[in-house]
């Protein structure tokens, strides 16, 4: 059988676009290496506090996010800092006054480890984030307030659940 000339150039044209599609891995690995890259550069503006399973935070409406800092734990039975045991709830409770002084010292000593460059010269910018249970006695409250003050924090942020702005409107219209 005589093809013409056009039905031998097609059969040449469909026997070369034939094969299945070939896969170019090199591309491939391109994008997922721009990926990984890019998904390492973004999670860095995550910060985890210290998860106490026992522990409720109170709840607040606030919107900035905290920064890398201190981070004092008040706990059923202990203070820590930076996951360190410092001192006893019931010790300090007894003491008079509101100076804990092994606080005190734990908190100076984080001032090499932990702290920026340049919150080390400013005592204005450094700062110390206390988380603690939403029902710790203010008097405890503020003790560990006073030490972190006088062991030159400027910055004192509470750890808060973020709860969404609803409801604060909610009460205003209501009030």
């Amino acid at each position: 059988m005589v093809k013409s000339a056009r039905a031998r150039r097609m059969e040449k044209h469909h026997k070369r676009n034939k094969g299945a599609g070939a896969l170019n891995l090199v591309s491939l690995m391109d994008i997922f290496t721009i990926l990984v890259f890019f998904l390492l550069v973004n999670s860095s503006d995550v910060q985890t506090l210290p998860n106490a399973r026992d522990m409720s935070l109170p709840e607040s409406i606030a919107e900035k996010k905290p920064e890398e800092n201190v981070v004092v734990l008040i706990g059923k039975t202990d203070i820590l800092v930076q996951g360190k045991p410092v001192a006893k709830i019931e010790d300090v409770m007894a003491t008079a006054g509101n100076d804990i002084p092994a606080l005190r010292e734990a908190l100076l000593s984080q001032n090499d480890r932990v702290l920026r460059r340049e919150a080390k010269d400013d005592i204005a910018g450094r700062e110390v984030t206390i988380m603690g249970d939403k029902d710790i006695p203010y008097r405890l409250l503020k003790k560990v307030m006073a030490t972190c003050t006088a062991s030159d924090y400027g910055q004192i942020s509470l750890a808060v659940l973020q709860k969404s702005s609803d409801k604060p409107d909610d009460l205003q219209a209501s009030l």
